[in-house]
C-alpha cells in the first residue's frame, strides 16, 4: 500500500487561501488531486491537513467532494503525516506532497516510487539533490521511518520541516535520490505569492482545455515559447 499525503492549509501568510484560489474554474487543490489520480503507483490519497479553524472550509469542502481529509495539529506536521500512515492498514510507504505545487507530474511520483522500491531505500526523494524545479518535490518514506522519526523530540525547525529528521541523518536512514535529465532546479512552480498565482493561472489557461495532464515537458515548452507567460516565472 502506497500512500500518498498531499498537505494543504488555508492559512498562508501571503497568500491566504491558497489552497482554494481557482485554476480553470476549479480550486487549486482539486486540480492537484486530479493530477495526483493519474500517478499509476499510488494506492490511496489523503489531504492532510491542520484542526485550525481557518483550515475548517477547507476540509469541509474536500470531504463533500468525496475526497478522505485527516486533521491534525498544525505545528508538527511530521505527525500528523505519520498519523494519517497509522489510520489505513497495511501502508508500506508514505508519499509526501505539498500543497503548493499544482504542476505535480505524477510521471515523477511513480519514478520516485519505484526507485523506492527497487533500491529499498528509506527515504527516496527528488529534493536533496535538486534538479527538478522547484514544486515537483516528491519523497517517499517507508512507515518505519516515519513512525520511528515522528516518535522521537525534535527541535521545532524540524516540526515545522516534517522530513529533515530523516534526510538530515543518510547515516541512520538509507536514501535514494531522483534526477531530472537535465538540471531545472533554478526554476521556482511554487504558488507562495500573487504573482506565483498568476504564472500558474496562465499556464493552466494555456494547457489544461488542451489536455488536463499536462506534465513538466509541456510547461517547459510552453515557457520557452510564450514570452507573456515567462515573464510570469522570472
Amino acid at each position: 500500500m502506497i500512500l500518498a499525503v498531499l498537505q494543504a492549509r488555508m492559512g498562508s501568510s501571503r497568500l491566504p487561501g491558497k489552497s482554494m484560489a481557482t485554476l480553470q474554474g476549479e480550486p487549486m487543490i482539486v486540480r492537484q488531486l486530479e493530477r495526483l489520480r493519474g500517478a499509476r503507483c499510488l494506492s490511496k490519497i489523503i489531504v492532510a491537513t491542520s484542526t485550525d479553524s481557518v483550515d475548517d472550509a477547507l476540509a469541509g469542502f474536500l470531504v463533500s467532494r468525496g475526497h478522505t481529509v485527516h486533521r491534525g495539529a498544525g505545528a508538527d506536521i511530521l505527525a500528523r503525516i505519520a498519523r494519517c500512515a497509522e489510520a489505513i492498514s497495511s501502508v508500506s510507504h508514505v508519499v509526501r506532497l505539498k500543497g503548493d505545487a499544482p504542476f505535480m507530474d505524477p510521471g515523477v511520483i511513480d519514478d520516485a516510487v519505484r526507485m523506492a522500491l527497487a533500491s529499498d531505500a528509506d527515504y527516496t526523494s527528488n529534493r536533496v539533490h535538486r534538479t527538478f524545479p522547484a514544486g515537483l518535490e516528491v519523497e517517499v518514506i517507508k512507515v518505519g521511518a516515519l513512525q520511528a522519526a515522528a516518535a522521537e523530540e525534535r527541535d521545532p525547525t524540524a516540526r515545522i520541516s516534517p522530513t529533515a529528521a530523516i534526510r538530515n541523518q543518510p547515516q541512520r536512514w538509507s536514501q535514494a535520490h531522483l534526477k531530472a535529465a537535465r538540471d531545472w532546479s533554478k526554476l521556482d512552480w511554487r504558488v507562495k505569492t500573487a504573482a506565483d498565482l498568476a504564472f500558474a493561472r496562465s499556464v493552466y489557461d494555456a494547457l489544461h482545455p488542451v489536455d488536463p495532464a499536462f506534465r513538466m515537458g509541456d510547461v517547459l515548452d510552453l515557457v520557452e515559447s510564450r514570452q507573456d507567460i515567462a515573464r510570469f516565472a522570472a
